[in-house]
């Protein structure tokens, strides 16, 4: 079978290559599946640069969830089992992690669904317990974690104000549903943000970024409202000034989803059940930005590293994808 594999760590268009490899072999516990998509997450270019907080041995297979199939011609979804990652033709994936494919959504949308759907409801209903009505900030709007953000937010019945990068993605940003989209490159944020909504500010703010987009969060947080950090796709982790939470009222919350999949794998299952019903409704669809060959993988984790795509990008290894 053909797979991508990275032999060094590197940025990933530097080190990712597509071999010929024998299938992998499941362990006690595990299932192969056939992959009909790959979603291509930041933490696939974090991986080949050897800064996630997972370091598989070398040389592996990037690619941390996928929309497969099963020996058994099941569609189902799920978190790969690394170094077997999903860019390639098959991949191993813990049986626990293994969850029905939505039958609303196709191969490369129900791949996307996963990981960055999963986040954005544990961050905005578990961590921030966000209410109909409040408003809620998002960075990266146009983004892979946070369109997912911005798609749940509004099916919780929030008004969503989104940070983006640039007139192309703020155009993404409106289509996705956001109320008031804010550009980071021409707009002072805390100033817009405060004027959308009458000086009260954010109530809530998923902040997948840091570094200065935390810093300006924390200008425009509402009193009793709450950050929720999801990552620091800047490259900078902040250092929050606890006095200044303090004089304000307002919460810092983390969110790792790995930490519930771990510990807490039946929350997981009933988050896939609620997001399966959302998009069965139609309230929530990843937005696929591009499908992409096998051949072109190596590219579009270089890209989504940049930072110069829009909502997900997917790889379709084989010839007839669904």
């Amino acid at each position: 079978m053909q797979a991508w594999r990275v032999h060094r760590n590197g940025e990933p268009g530097e080190v990712m290559r597509l071999e010929d490899v024998e299938r992998p072999a499941p362990a006690e516990g595990q299932v192969r599946l056939l992959v009909r998509a790959a979603n291509v997450n930041f933490p696939d270019a974090l991986l080949c640069r050897g800064q996630y907080q997972v370091r598989p041995p070398l040389p592996f297979t990037p690619g941390v969830e996928v929309c497969g199939e099963t020996a058994d011609g099941r569609r189902v979804v799920a978190t790969c089992a690394l170094p077997h990652g999903g860019l390639s033709e098959y991949a191993l994936a813990d049986t626990a992690a293994v969850l029905p494919a939505p039958d609303a959504l196709d191969d490369a949308e129900a791949a996307a669904l996963h990981i960055g759907y999963q986040t954005g409801w544990f961050a905005l209903h578990r961590r921030a317990r966000v209410q109909p009505g409040e408003t809620l900030l998002v960075h990266a709007a146009a983004g892979g974690v946070g369109s997912a953000a911005v798609q749940l937010g509004k099916a919780a019945g929030a008004r969503v104000i989104g940070v983006v990068g640039g007139q192309n993605k703020a155009r993404t940003a409106y289509e996705l549903g956001c109320d008031v989209v804010i550009d980071r490159r021409s707009d002072d944020i805390p100033a817009a943000v405060r004027e959308a909504t009458g000086g009260r500010g954010a109530d809530v703010v998923y902040d997948p970024v840091g570094g200065d987009a935390y810093a300006k969060s924390a200008k425009c947080v509402a009193f009793e409202g709450r950050i929720v950090v999801v990552g620091f796709a800047s490259g900078t982790i902040p250092a929050p000034a606890l006095n200044h939470a303090l004089m304000k009222n307002y919460a810092i919350l983390g969110l790792h989803w790995g930490l519930y999949a771990t510990r807490r794998p039946a929350d997981v299952a009933r988050c896939h059940e609620e997001l399966t019903a959302l998009a069965a409704r139609g309230a929530v669809k990843p937005l696929i930005s591009e499908r992409v060959p096998m051949k072109g993988a190596a590219d579009a984790v270089q890209r989504v590293a940049d930072g110069t795509t829009t909502g997900r990008v997917v790889v379709l290894p084989g010839a007839d994808p669904r």
